[in-house]
């Protein structure tokens, strides 16, 4: 199980059931790209939205590292800016690249990729946690960590022990939806890195775990010393100030980053498969990605430029090696693949509809027995 430190036993997905889905699907988006005479990797839209979201995060703070922002609001301001801007390039930039999307270059995903560690997080962690774990086991409880919190003060799936307290989740999660990047920054890599270790998932990228704990300890060094020390010497703040507003910054990315991962997972449409005993899923790997995801605010298309185009969480299970500048065409594709083979495809119509919908369900779980 992946929550327990011990070697990691995969499981196994059925090699029968859905072939023909699976395959025609993968026909007809070769052939879009083939067809239409594009590349799967980024386009030029998708360079302009990498620069602007570093502007958008190294801007702000070099202003004010220079002295050219001195205002105490403009300061606020700023530190906004940077929270976002680090939302930004883990959804639009970072999280193509680790998945080897953003460029056909292995160098440029891998250089792209290790903007993690610059922001705070750690790269080889979360390719392990997201990529290994996530995208394989999706929804399964003890296997995917994105609906296996490390507390237990919130319930993600109906196989998770129940506790008196999840009956008022649907009121607080929230909150603790905004942790997620000051655990990032603390204690939780360094846990993550050992227990992946125990786990022998370390493996998966490096087979020696000595450089990836010295990357990690140099990596948080050198954030904290431009995201605490520079400001500090530089800045007109107290200490105390900065910590509030390094706070600040990290609950905005945190909450931002958190609400788009999870509308895609925990809704009432999604399913929660267990594994047999002999470690098997009873089902083809691509129906349970569109079985456990659902797809959100589709027609937006300010917020899926944005968010990466991680509302079409359906398109990016299948098709994660594509960079999401396709996944709104591809969508019609998967959709109608889907309904020809029956195949559940879910999607909410917007954002708020999504929140809607995860709340009822985080209600449904705070019930000893959610009807789910």
């Amino acid at each position: 199980m992946a929550n327990q430190t011990k070697e990691f036993q995969h499981l196994k997905f059925s090699n029968t059931i859905g072939q023909d889905f699976n395959a025609t699907l993968k026909k007809r988006v070769r052939a879009y790209f083939k067809d239409n005479n594009i590349s799967r990797y980024a386009n030029t839209n998708m360079k302009i939205k990498t620069i602007f979201m570093f502007s958008l995060y190294f801007i702000p703070y070099f202003l004010m590292i220079f002295g050219v922002v001195t205002n105490i609001w403009l300061i606020v301001l700023c530190w906004a800016l940077l929270g976002f801007g680090m939302a930004g390039i883990g959804m639009s930039i970072i999280h193509d690249a680790n998945h080897g999307s953003y460029s056909k270059n292995s160098k440029v995903n891998y250089l792209l990729g290790r903007a993690m560690n610059l922001v705070g997080a750690f790269a080889p962690n979360w390719k392990i946690q997201h990529n290994v774990l996530h995208h394989t086991y999706t929804n399964i409880t003890h296997f995917d960590e994105d609906v296996d919190p490390p507390v237990p003060i919130v319930r993600f799936t109906p196989h998770d022990k129940y506790r008196k307290i999840h009956k008022y989740q649907f009121l607080y999660a929230w909150f603790f939806y905004s942790l997620m990047t000051v655990a990032w920054i603390t204690i939780k890599d360094f846990q993550q890195l050992f227990r992946y270790k125990g786990m022998g998932l370390t493996k998966t990228e490096n087979e020696n775990f000595t450089p990836l704990f010295w990357e990690l300890l140099i990596s948080k060094l050198v954030y904290y010393t431009y995201i605490f020390v520079l400001p500090l010497i530089f800045m007109d703040v107290p200490w105390w100030g900065l910590l509030l507003l390094l706070l600040m910054k990290q609950l905005i990315a945190g909450f931002t980053l958190a609400i788009v991962f999870i509308l895609a997972h925990v809704v009432p449409e999604a399913a929660f498969p267990k594994a047999t005993d002999d470690l098997r899923i009873e089902n083809n790997w691509a129906i349970h990605q569109l079985e456990t995801t659902s797809n959100f605010g589709p027609k937006s298309r300010i917020f899926q430029w944005f968010i990466g185009g991680l509302n079409y969480q359906v398109e990016h299970h299948l098709f994660p090696n594509i960079c999401h500048v396709h996944y709104k065409k591809l969508s019609v594709i998967v959709k109608q693949t889907a309904e020809e083979f029956g195949v559940p495809y879910y999607s909410e119509p917007t954002f708020f509809s999504a929140v809607r919908s995860h709340a009822r369900m985080l209600k449904q779980l705070g019930q000893p027995t959610p009807a789910v």
